[in-house]
C-alpha cells in the first residue's frame, strides 16, 4: 500500500514549522512557518533531504517572500486571502532536475487561452431524469470510494478507501454528489481549514459518460453555498492543467487563475502540473 502524507510539527526555540511529509508524491509541503526564517528554511530542507523529496513547497506569507527568494525558492502561484484574509504564496525548490522539467507547457497554455475566450457564467442545468444532488455522509463512503476508484487510476490521496473518506468527513471535509439510481456518478468536496478560514474545492470526479451534463459546476455551487453559511469566503481549487473541462468549469464559475504548480502530484495517470484557481465568495458568488 502506498504511503500517503502525514502531518509533522517542529517547535524549536526560535521557529515553528507545520509540514506534510508526502512520500507518495515525493514532496514535502510546508503549510505554516513562523519565527527565524533562515533557521527554519534550513530545517525544512534537511527534512526534505531525509525524506528523499524531489520538491519542497512552502505556503508563505507576503512578509516572508524576500527570505525565501534569497534562499533560492521560486514563485509558482498564490491564493488570495488564504491566511485569514492575507495572501498565500507558493514558493518551491527542486532537488531533482527531472522533477523540474515540463513537456506539456505549450499545450496547457493553449487550454488556458481557449478557456479565456469563452463566456463566463453558469449555464442552466439540464433537467435530467433520475439525477439527485445529495450531501454525502459516512454511510455512503463505500459508494463514494467506488466512484473515485472508477474515475482515477492514480490519485494523490487514498480516496478509493472508504475508511479514509470517513476520516476526512470527521475532520470537517464536506462531500456532495449526484446520484443516479443507487450509484454516485459525480462528486466533489470542500476541505475546510478552520484555522485560516479557507476551503479547497477538491476531489472533483465525474464518470465519463455523465460529463456532458455539466454536473460538476452545480456541485461546486452547492459547496460554495455551504461555505458561505459557515462564514468561509476564500475558496480555491487545484485543477489538472491538462483538463479542459475542469479548468473551464472553474473559469465559468468566476474563479481566477493564480499560477501553476509544476509536477505537483501523481493524479489520473501520471505526475502532473496543477493550475491554481481562486474565488472570493464574499464578492463573486453568484457571478
Amino acid at each position: 500500500m502506498a504511503a500517503f502524507a502525514r502531518e509533522r510539527e517542529i517547535s524549536a526555540q526560535n521557529y515553528y514549522i507545520k509540514m506534510y511529509l508526502d512520500p507518495f508524491n515525493k514532496r514535502v509541503r510546508i503549510d505554516d512557518i513562523r519565527g527565524d526564517h533562515e533557521k527554519a528554511i534550513g530545517t525544512c530542507e534537511e527534512v526534505a533531504g531525509q525524506s528523499n523529496a524531489e520538491k519542497l513547497i512552502v505556503k508563505a506569507r507576503r512578509e516572508q517572500l524576500s527570505d525565501f527568494i534569497e534562499a533560492g525558492y521560486q514563485w509558482e502561484g498564490q491564493i488570495d486571502k488564504y491566511f485569514l484574509g492575507s495572501d498565500c504564496y507558493f514558493l518551491c525548490k527542486y532537488f531533482s532536475p527531472e522533477r523540474r522539467r515540463q513537456s506539456s507547457f505549450l499545450k496547457e497554455e493553449k487550454i488556458l487561452r481557449d478557456i479565456r475566450s469563452t463566456k463566463r457564467g453558469k449555464t442552466e442545468l439540464e433537467r435530467l431524469k433520475g439525477y439527485m444532488l445529495t450531501k454525502v455522509d459516512e454511510k455512503d463512503a463505500e459508494k463514494l470510494a467506488a466512484l473515485y476508484k472508477k474515475v482515477f487510476e492514480i490519485y494523490p490521496t487514498p480516496l478509493s478507501d472508504p475508511d479514509y473518506i470517513k476520516r476526512t468527513m470527521s475532520d470537517g471535509t464536506v462531500y456532495v454528489a449526484y446520484r443516479l439510481n443507487d450509484d454516485f456518478v459525480s462528486a466533489a468536496s470542500a476541505e475546510i481549514n478552520s484555522d485560516y478560514k479557507n476551503a479547497e474545492i477538491t476531489d472533483c470526479a465525474t464518470v465519463r459518460e455523465h460529463r456532458k451534463h455539466g454536473l460538476m459546476k452545480w456541485l461546486i455551487c452547492e459547496l460554495e453555498n455551504e461555505l458561505i453559511k459557515r462564514g468561509i469566503f476564500c475558496a480555491y481549487s487545484l485543477s489538472r492543467a491538462l483538463s479542459y473541462g475542469m479548468n473551464g468549469a472553474l473559469y465559468q464559475l468566476g474563479y481566477r487563475y493564480r499560477g501553476r504548480l509544476l509536477n505537483n502530484c501523481f493524479i489520473y495517470r501520471d505526475l502532473e502540473n496543477m493550475n491554481i484557481w481562486v474565488k472570493d465568495l464574499s464578492r463573486s458568488h453568484g457571478e
